[in-house]
C-alpha cells in the first residue's frame, strides 16, 4: 500500500509464470515477464501487461492481459482462449498467426471477461481495472479474443452434437 511506483508500468511477477500450470486462478496488479502462462492447461490468469511469447503452447484456460504485450503472442496455442485488451493497437502484429485466429467478443466472453476483471480488483485493488470496469462499454471495444483454430472447430463440433441430442430426445 505504501508504494509509489505504478504497478500496470512493473514487472510484478517473473518469467514464465504458470508454465505448465493446471488448475486455479491468479490475479496480478502489474505487469509479467516473458513466456506467461505457457503450457498453460487451466489457469484462469488476469496480468496488466505481459513480455514477449505469452501463451506459447498454451493448450487451456483463461488469459486476460489488461495491457501490452510481447512479441509472438500464442505461438503453438492450440487451446483454451485468451483475451488482450489492445490498448497500443498494435496486438494484430504481435502476436503469432500460426495456429490462432483474432476475434470479436461474443456475449459469453463479455459476461466471462467483466467477472474475472471484478474479481481482479476485487483481490488486487487494481486501478487499471477498476478503470477498465469504470468504461465499460468503451473497454470492450478495445478487447481482441484469441481463439485457437483446432480448438474453436472442437468446441463447435461438440455445441453441433449437443443440439442433435437435444432433437432427437424431443
Amino acid at each position: 500500500p505504501k508504494s509509489d511506483f505504478v504497478a500496470r508500468e512493473n514487472i510484478i511477477i517473473g518469467n514464465v509464470a504458470f508454465y505448465g500450470a493446471t488448475s486455479g486462478k491468479a490475479f496480478i496488479n502489474g505487469m509479467a515477464g516473458e513466456r506467461f502462462a505457457v503450457r498453460n492447461s487451466g489457469v484462469e490468469a488476469v496480468v496488466e501487461g505481459v513480455g514477449d511469447h505469452a501463451c506459447e503452447y498454451m493448450t487451456g484456460g483463461h488469459v486476460v492481459i489488461l495491457g501490452p504485450t510481447g512479441k509472438n503472442f500464442a505461438a503453438g496455442m492450440s487451446g483454451g482462449i485468451a483475451y488482450v485488451y489492445d490498448v497500443r493497437g498494435d496486438f494484430e502484429r504481435l502476436h503469432n498467426p500460426g495456429m490462432v485466429s483474432l476475434e470479436a467478443l461474443e456475449e459469453e466472453d463479455k459476461a466471462r471477461l467483466k467477472a474475472l476483471i471484478t474479481e481482479h480488483v476485487s483481490y488486487t485493488k487494481s486501478k487499471l481495472g477498476a478503470e477498465l470496469l469504470d468504461h465499460w462499454p468503451a473497454t470492450l471495444d478495445r478487447f481482441i479474443k484469441v481463439m485457437p483454430n483446432d480448438y474453436k472447430a472442437v468446441l463447435e463440433k461438440r455445441k453441433k452434437e449437443e443440439q442433435e441430442s437435444i432433437k432427437v430426445a424431443v
